[in-house]
Protein backbone atom coordinates (compact mmCIF):
# COMPACT_ATOMS: atom_id res chain seq x y z
CA UNK A 1 0.00 0.00 0.00
CA UNK A 2 1.54 3.29 -1.11
CA UNK A 3 1.47 6.50 0.95
CA UNK A 4 1.18 10.16 -0.02
CA UNK A 5 3.17 12.68 2.00
CA UNK A 6 1.79 16.01 3.16
CA UNK A 7 4.80 17.70 1.61
CA UNK A 8 3.61 16.54 -1.82
CA UNK A 9 0.55 18.82 -1.45
CA UNK A 10 2.54 21.99 -0.75
CA UNK A 11 2.46 22.95 -4.44
CA UNK A 12 -1.34 23.34 -4.24
CA UNK A 13 -1.15 25.73 -1.29
CA UNK A 14 2.06 27.69 -1.80
CA UNK A 15 0.93 29.91 -4.74
CA UNK A 16 -2.14 31.04 -2.77
CA UNK A 17 -0.22 32.20 0.34
CA UNK A 18 2.78 33.96 -1.15
CA UNK A 19 5.59 34.29 1.35
CA UNK A 20 4.34 31.59 3.71
CA UNK A 21 7.23 29.44 5.03
CA UNK A 22 7.40 25.89 3.74
CA UNK A 23 7.27 24.26 7.22
CA UNK A 24 4.17 26.31 8.09
CA UNK A 25 2.33 25.01 5.04
CA UNK A 26 3.29 21.40 5.80
CA UNK A 27 2.11 21.80 9.41
CA UNK A 28 -1.19 23.29 8.23
CA UNK A 29 -1.72 20.32 5.90
CA UNK A 30 -0.92 17.86 8.70
CA UNK A 31 -3.39 19.54 11.07
CA UNK A 32 -6.05 19.75 8.38
CA UNK A 33 -5.66 16.06 7.53
CA UNK A 34 -6.08 15.10 11.17
CA UNK A 35 -9.27 17.20 11.47
CA UNK A 36 -10.59 15.84 8.17
CA UNK A 37 -10.24 12.21 9.20
CA UNK A 38 -11.86 13.04 12.54
CA UNK A 39 -14.87 14.61 10.84
CA UNK A 40 -15.37 12.15 7.99
CA UNK A 41 -14.43 8.84 9.71
CA UNK A 42 -13.29 7.84 6.23
CA UNK A 43 -10.18 5.88 7.30
CA UNK A 44 -11.93 2.69 8.33
CA UNK A 45 -10.04 -0.51 9.06
CA UNK A 46 -10.37 -3.84 10.81
CA UNK A 47 -7.78 -4.02 13.58
CA UNK A 48 -5.80 -7.27 13.96
CA UNK A 49 -7.78 -10.12 15.51
CA UNK A 50 -6.83 -11.20 19.03
CA UNK A 51 -8.09 -13.21 22.01
CA UNK A 52 -9.06 -11.76 25.39
CA UNK A 53 -7.21 -12.79 28.55
CA UNK A 54 -9.34 -14.19 31.41
CA UNK A 55 -9.89 -11.62 34.14
CA UNK A 56 -8.36 -8.76 32.13
CA UNK A 57 -10.75 -5.98 31.10
CA UNK A 58 -8.43 -3.19 29.89
CA UNK A 59 -6.67 -3.28 26.50
CA UNK A 60 -4.69 -0.99 24.21
CA UNK A 61 -5.75 -0.34 20.63
CA UNK A 62 -3.50 -2.17 18.17
CA UNK A 63 -3.57 0.65 15.60
CA UNK A 64 -1.15 0.87 12.64
CA UNK A 65 2.02 2.92 13.05
CA UNK A 66 1.60 6.72 13.02
CA UNK A 67 -2.16 6.47 13.57
CA UNK A 68 -4.65 6.72 16.42
CA UNK A 69 -8.11 5.23 16.82
CA UNK A 70 -10.57 8.12 16.65
CA UNK A 71 -13.77 6.08 16.87
CA UNK A 72 -14.70 2.44 17.43
CA UNK A 73 -17.27 1.59 14.78
CA UNK A 74 -18.18 -1.96 15.81
CA UNK A 75 -16.74 -4.67 18.01
CA UNK A 76 -17.58 -8.36 17.96
CA UNK A 77 -16.62 -11.05 20.46
CA UNK A 78 -17.08 -14.54 19.05
CA UNK A 79 -19.19 -12.92 16.28
CA UNK A 80 -21.58 -11.33 18.81
CA UNK A 81 -21.76 -7.52 18.68
CA UNK A 82 -20.82 -5.63 21.85
CA UNK A 83 -22.84 -2.68 23.13
CA UNK A 84 -20.90 0.61 23.16
CA UNK A 85 -21.21 2.31 26.57
CA UNK A 86 -20.42 5.80 27.78
CA UNK A 87 -18.11 5.97 30.79
CA UNK A 88 -20.98 6.97 33.09
CA UNK A 89 -23.09 4.05 31.88
CA UNK A 90 -20.17 1.66 32.37
CA UNK A 91 -19.80 2.80 35.98
CA UNK A 92 -23.53 2.33 36.50
CA UNK A 93 -23.70 -1.21 35.10
CA UNK A 94 -20.29 -2.46 36.27
CA UNK A 95 -19.26 -0.50 39.40
CA UNK A 96 -16.29 -2.81 40.06
CA UNK A 97 -14.95 -2.93 36.52
CA UNK A 98 -11.69 -1.14 37.42
CA UNK A 99 -10.61 -4.00 39.74
CA UNK A 100 -8.07 -6.17 37.95
CA UNK A 101 -8.63 -9.85 38.70
CA UNK A 102 -11.52 -8.96 41.06
CA UNK A 103 -9.09 -7.07 43.31
CA UNK A 104 -7.38 -10.26 44.50
CA UNK A 105 -4.03 -9.62 46.21
CA UNK A 106 -0.84 -10.24 44.23
CA UNK A 107 0.36 -12.99 46.58
CA UNK A 108 -2.91 -14.89 46.17
CA UNK A 109 -3.10 -14.21 42.45
CA UNK A 110 0.28 -15.74 41.61
CA UNK A 111 0.41 -18.25 44.44
CA UNK A 112 -0.77 -21.12 42.22
CA UNK A 113 1.63 -20.37 39.37
CA UNK A 114 4.91 -22.27 39.15
CA UNK A 115 7.99 -20.12 39.71
CA UNK A 116 10.40 -19.43 36.86
CA UNK A 117 14.18 -19.70 36.80
CA UNK A 118 14.76 -16.06 37.70
CA UNK A 119 17.48 -15.68 40.39
CA UNK A 120 18.18 -19.42 40.37
CA UNK A 121 21.91 -20.19 40.59
CA UNK A 122 21.83 -23.15 38.22
CA UNK A 123 21.30 -22.24 34.54
CA UNK A 124 18.59 -24.30 32.87
CA UNK A 125 18.02 -23.55 29.18
CA UNK A 126 14.57 -25.18 29.05
CA UNK A 127 13.36 -23.28 32.09
CA UNK A 128 14.51 -19.91 30.77
CA UNK A 129 13.02 -20.46 27.32
CA UNK A 130 9.57 -21.55 28.52
CA UNK A 131 7.35 -19.26 30.57
CA UNK A 132 5.34 -21.01 33.29
CA UNK A 133 1.62 -21.50 32.66
CA UNK A 134 -0.43 -19.01 34.67
CA UNK A 135 -2.96 -20.58 37.01
CA UNK A 136 -5.54 -18.09 38.30
CA UNK A 137 -7.40 -18.74 41.57
CA UNK A 138 -11.20 -18.91 41.36
CA UNK A 139 -11.53 -15.69 43.36
CA UNK A 140 -9.73 -13.75 40.60
CA UNK A 141 -12.60 -14.49 38.23
CA UNK A 142 -15.50 -13.72 40.59
CA UNK A 143 -16.66 -10.63 38.68
CA UNK A 144 -16.07 -12.02 35.20
CA UNK A 145 -18.43 -13.38 32.60
CA UNK A 146 -19.22 -13.37 28.90
CA UNK A 147 -18.22 -9.93 27.51
CA UNK A 148 -21.22 -7.83 26.47
CA UNK A 149 -20.01 -4.22 26.28
CA UNK A 150 -17.11 -1.99 25.31
CA UNK A 151 -16.18 1.46 26.62
CA UNK A 152 -13.39 3.67 25.29
CA UNK A 153 -11.30 5.22 28.08
CA UNK A 154 -8.94 7.42 26.06
CA UNK A 155 -7.36 7.51 22.56
CA UNK A 156 -5.13 4.54 23.46
CA UNK A 157 -7.25 2.26 25.69
CA UNK A 158 -10.67 0.68 26.07
CA UNK A 159 -12.35 -1.77 28.45
CA UNK A 160 -14.33 -4.92 27.76
CA UNK A 161 -17.17 -5.50 30.25
CA UNK A 162 -17.62 -7.65 32.12
CA UNK A 163 -14.04 -8.90 32.22
CA UNK A 164 -13.86 -12.22 30.33
CA UNK A 165 -14.11 -15.48 32.24
CA UNK A 166 -12.12 -18.63 31.45
CA UNK A 167 -15.10 -20.70 30.29
CA UNK A 168 -14.10 -20.35 26.64
CA UNK A 169 -11.83 -18.46 24.27
CA UNK A 170 -13.14 -15.00 23.38
CA UNK A 171 -11.95 -13.76 19.98
CA UNK A 172 -12.24 -10.03 19.27
CA UNK A 173 -12.95 -8.51 15.87
CA UNK A 174 -12.87 -4.69 15.92
CA UNK A 175 -13.62 -2.13 13.23
CA UNK A 176 -12.36 1.42 13.85
CA UNK A 177 -11.92 4.82 12.22
CA UNK A 178 -8.34 6.07 12.29
CA UNK A 179 -6.65 9.45 12.10
CA UNK A 180 -2.96 10.29 11.61
CA UNK A 181 -0.89 11.21 14.62
CA UNK A 182 0.24 14.83 14.89
CA UNK A 183 3.75 13.95 13.78
CA UNK A 184 2.68 11.68 10.92
CA UNK A 185 4.16 12.63 7.56
CA UNK A 186 1.83 10.73 5.22
CA UNK A 187 -1.41 8.81 4.83
CA UNK A 188 -2.38 5.96 2.48
CA UNK A 189 -2.70 7.21 -1.09
CA UNK A 190 -6.24 5.94 -1.69
CA UNK A 191 -7.50 7.97 1.29
CA UNK A 192 -5.55 11.05 0.23
CA UNK A 193 -7.00 10.88 -3.28
CA UNK A 194 -10.50 10.90 -1.76
CA UNK A 195 -9.89 13.73 0.73
CA UNK A 196 -7.12 15.83 -0.84
CA UNK A 197 -9.35 18.75 -1.84
CA UNK A 198 -10.92 18.97 1.61
CA UNK A 199 -7.50 18.83 3.28
CA UNK A 200 -6.19 21.66 1.09
CA UNK A 201 -9.24 23.85 1.83
CA UNK A 202 -8.82 23.16 5.55
CA UNK A 203 -5.15 24.16 5.45
CA UNK A 204 -5.91 27.40 3.55
CA UNK A 205 -8.71 28.23 5.98
CA UNK A 206 -6.19 28.19 8.82
CA UNK A 207 -3.36 29.97 6.98
CA UNK A 208 -5.55 32.90 5.90
CA UNK A 209 -6.40 33.77 9.51
CA UNK A 210 -2.80 34.06 10.73
CA UNK A 211 -2.73 37.65 11.98
CA UNK A 212 -0.06 40.10 10.75
CA UNK A 213 0.98 37.77 7.91
CA UNK A 214 1.28 39.12 4.35
CA UNK A 215 -1.38 36.63 3.17
CA UNK A 216 -3.93 37.37 5.95
CA UNK A 217 -7.40 37.51 4.37
CA UNK A 218 -10.62 36.87 6.32
CA UNK A 219 -12.69 36.81 3.14
CA UNK A 220 -10.67 33.97 1.64
CA UNK A 221 -10.59 32.23 5.02
CA UNK A 222 -14.40 32.27 5.08
CA UNK A 223 -14.58 30.93 1.51
CA UNK A 224 -12.24 28.01 2.21
CA UNK A 225 -14.00 27.31 5.53
CA UNK A 226 -17.29 26.90 3.67
CA UNK A 227 -15.70 24.67 1.06
CA UNK A 228 -14.06 22.59 3.77
CA UNK A 229 -17.30 22.22 5.73
CA UNK A 230 -19.23 21.18 2.62
CA UNK A 231 -16.63 18.66 1.47
CA UNK A 232 -16.15 17.01 4.84
CA UNK A 233 -19.92 16.64 5.30
CA UNK A 234 -20.24 15.17 1.82
CA UNK A 235 -17.34 12.75 2.37
CA UNK A 236 -18.80 11.69 5.73
CA UNK A 237 -22.15 10.95 4.08
CA UNK A 238 -20.42 9.07 1.26
CA UNK A 239 -18.41 6.99 3.72
CA UNK A 240 -21.58 6.07 5.61
CA UNK A 241 -23.45 5.11 2.45
CA UNK A 242 -20.41 3.46 0.82
CA UNK A 243 -20.12 2.40 -2.81
CA UNK A 244 -22.77 -0.31 -2.30
CA UNK A 245 -25.73 2.00 -2.82
CA UNK A 246 -29.09 0.91 -1.48
CA UNK A 247 -32.53 2.40 -1.19
CA UNK A 248 -33.57 4.22 1.97
CA UNK A 249 -36.71 2.98 3.67
CA UNK A 250 -38.95 4.77 6.15
CA UNK A 251 -41.37 2.97 8.43
CA UNK A 252 -44.27 4.73 10.13
CA UNK A 253 -44.40 4.27 13.89
CA UNK A 254 -47.80 3.26 15.34
CA UNK A 255 -49.49 5.55 17.83
CA UNK A 256 -49.46 4.23 21.37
Amino acid sequence: MSDTTFESLVFRVNPLVTGCPYPTIVQALQDSARRTFERTLAWRVQLPLFNLDPGVHEYFFNAPADTQVHAVLKTFVNDCALEALSLDRAFELYPKWADFYSNVSTSTLWGSTNTSGYNVNEYNEVEFNNSPAITLPDAALDNTGQPRSICQLDPQKYVILPAPDDARTYAVRMFAALKPKRDATSVPTHFMEELEDAIVHGALQYLYIIKDSPWFDTGLATFHARQYSYMTAERRARANLSAARSNFRAKAQPFS
